[in-house]
């Protein structure tokens, strides 16, 4: 025997048996759950979905369900599988066979009188009504399912769901009729309970709506982004038919835009996927597609090969909508092929069908249904809302006494409450004071102002009179600024900058000017508007100075850094190149630090304060800054919030 034709017998039967094994796996699920509804009998739509939602698409099994349901009088299996069958065949554009079968699922809803069921047998007869175009009826059926369904007081999220189909199918209707703007408005309404549910295929399918109303307004761009977010829900719950529908429309669209080479082979992969699909409806869409590429292109020939099956299969499947879009693109091509006769009775064939479905008497029993649906939500809602105000009428009456005993009891409360919430607030702004007048001894500290004092006076010891005078300048400006930072508790974040300038500078005449002292501030901080506690910067630079860098030799450095990590705070990152805290706490062992640390504290609490006016509190991260495990430096991370309570 051929070697090679062995080996494709081998994977032959391969593949018949992995078929075999798949079949007989399935079979044993679909077994256990028929089982089971034949022992348990379950009354929602939900529960019954649950265990068979992957065969519903499977003629046989479905009948097998319906025949179940016959022998058990079971109403509500009955109607799960008769509406199941007639999907199947509208989805291979069956019509009379789908709505026969959605009519008798519709009277097993009312053997079992079941709102549920029949809300989704109205809203599947309405489907197929607007598939064949026959707008009256469709519209009958949805308000019909949309009534019962808003009539519920707390609807299943299956009923839900259904309120969304109805309307999405009256959205459809209005797209029919060229009324854009009211079919966005349905859809949006279908979507919104579509996202609440987080229904997916309800989600793609309105989003594709959307994005075709926008199409017909022009709307290119708002089309694309809307039928690109559907294909997403599509591949989401892998729908061929849902990929096909928007392959095609984002083909029409790039089209529309003279984008023929990224047209073509989404359009290509369409007509594929339908044909593989056998859905006539989709079927005919894509064939339509393509012609209008083609003729796009100039490609008559294919063009009116493509757009006469589409017309072919239309007529076979009283598409009408499809046979008057594919008669006027005919129309179209025999007038550039000089066949103006041929071109007339396309477009007459076209004008007739479309009078059909366009006429006045059909815009204004839309209209009118559409209105009498709202005025009677509207009434509905008047009188719930009057049976609501008489129950509060009531409940008022009776809580009358109740309120006039609490009363007497109330008055006093609230003095109590007054009472302690002032005490409370007094015994606040104390300790604010206190805190300030804390903070002013801390930046009035007698060794500073003496050291400072006795730095200026060697210049005069030394007759350099220009720094002596410089200096007394800044140290007299110093001293102004703390005063008058005393009394106030916040402060522009410039003036703060500008005080630590000249803070720094006198500091600097001790350390003979070794100190680079530079200040970065991101250029779109405004620092005239934003307010922080005053001379907080002060303790930390100050730290900085004494305890990192007086005790190293040379290359003394201190960078004040002020950044936005968001519109609620600022970053204020004090870096120096000192001898890092474990060696400052070597060399201070034996010396008094209490200042120091009542410092900090101080500038703690004050912060703490200050953040209760603002959204967010203030954040202080001290870090030690090493490389390769060697200390070169200490960074204060000050996170200061910026956006006030209103």
């Amino acid at each position: 025997m051929n070697i090679t034709y062995f080996g494709k017998l081998i994977n032959l039967l391969s593949l018949i048996f992995i078929f075999t094994v798949n079949s007989y796996a399935q079979q044993s699920t679909f077994d256990k759950s028929l089982s089971f509804i034949e022992i348990n009998k379950p009354k929602t739509h939900a529960a019954i979905d649950s265990l068979l939602k992957p065969f519903r698409r499977d003629t046989d099994k479905m009948e097998q369900l319906l025949t179940l349901s016959k022998q058990h009088t079971y109403n509500e299996g009955a109607c799960y599988a008769v509406n199941a069958l007639g999907v199947i065949q509208r989805d291979k554009s069956n019509y009379d066979n789908a709505l026969g079968l959605h009519q008798e699922a519709q009277a097993y809803a009312e053997k079992a009188n079941s709102d549920e069921f029949k809300i989704i047998s109205f809203n599947m007869i309405g489907v197929v009504y607007r598939r064949m175009d026959i707008v009256k009826l469709a519209l009958d059926y949805h308000t019909k399912a949309l009534k019962l369904a808003n009539s519920i007081e707390q609807p299943t999220s299956s009923i839900s769901h259904n309120i969304a189909v109805s309307q999405n199918s009256i959205g459809n209707i209005y797209l029919v009729l060229k009324q854009y703007d009211l079919a966005i408005s349905q859809f949006n309404k279908s979507l919104t309970i579509g996202k609440r549910i987080d229904d997916k295929l309800g989600l793609a399918i309105n989003y594709h709506n959307i994005g075709y109303a926008e199409e017909a307004k022009e709307h290119l761009d708002n089309a694309l982004v809307n039928y690109q977010t559907s294909l997403n829900y599509n591949n989401n719950i892998d729908s061929e038919i849902g990929r096909v529908i928007c392959y095609n429309s984002i083909g029409l669209i790039y089209l529309k835009k003279g984008n023929y080479k990224a047209a073509r082979p989404i359009i290509s992969e369409a007509l594929k996927k339908a044909l593989d699909l056998e859905d006539q409806f989709y079927i005919v869409a894509s064939y339509i597609s393509f012609g209008k590429l083609e003729l796009q292109t100039n490609q008559l020939n294919s063009a009116n090969e493509h757009l006469k099956k589409a017309l072919q299969i239309s007529k076979a499947y009283n598409l009408k909508s499809s046979v008057a879009e594919s008669s006027k693109l005919l129309s179209e091509i025999s007038k550039k092929n000089g066949d103006f006769k041929a071109a007339l009775n396309y477009y007459q064939d076209a004008e007739e069908i479309e009078n059909t479905i366009l006429t006045k008497q059909n815009l204004q029993y839309v209209n009118d249904i559409v209105v009498a649906y709202e005025n009677e939500n509207k009434n509905n809602q008047i009188k719930a809302l009057a049976e609501e105000n008489e129950s509060v009428r009531l409940h008022l009456e009776r809580n009358k006494k109740i309120i006039l005993y609490t009363s007497l009891l109330l008055i006093p409360l609230s003095i109590s409450t007054f009472l302690i919430y002032r005490t409370r607030a007094l015994k606040r702004d104390k300790h604010i004071l206190t805190l300030e007048q804390d903070m002013l001894r801390s930046q009035m500290n007698p060794h500073f102002i003496f050291n400072s004092l006795n730095s200026i006076k060697l210049y005069i010891i030394n007759n350099d009179k220009a720094n002596a005078v410089y200096y007394l300048n800044k140290f007299s400006k110093l001293i102004r600024k703390i005063l008058i930072a005393s009394k106030e508790k916040e402060t522009s974040l410039h003036d703060e900058i500008e005080t630590m300038k000249i803070y720094m500078n006198i500091e600097n005449i001790r350390f003979s000017n070794e100190i680079d002292f530079v200040i970065n501030i991101d250029p779109t901080i405004n620092t005239e508007v934003i307010k922080i506690p005053s001379l907080v910067l002060q303790p930390f630079l100050e730290n900085a100075l004494w305890h990192g860098l007086s005790s190293k030799d040379s290359g003394k450095k201190i960078a004040l850094n002020i950044s936005r990590t968001s519109s609620h705070y600022i970053i204020v990152d004090i870096i120096d190149n000192g001898i890092g805290r474990v060696a400052s706490k070597k060399i201070n062992d034996n010396k008094h630090l209490e200042r120091k640390s009542l410092g900090i504290d101080i500038t703690k609490a004050r912060l703490e304060n200050f953040s209760e006016s603002y959204i967010g509190s203030y954040s202080l991260e001290i870090k030690d800054l090493y490389n390769s495990k060697k200390p070169i430096g200490t960074k204060v991370s000050l996170q200061i919030p910026t956006l006030k309570v209103t």
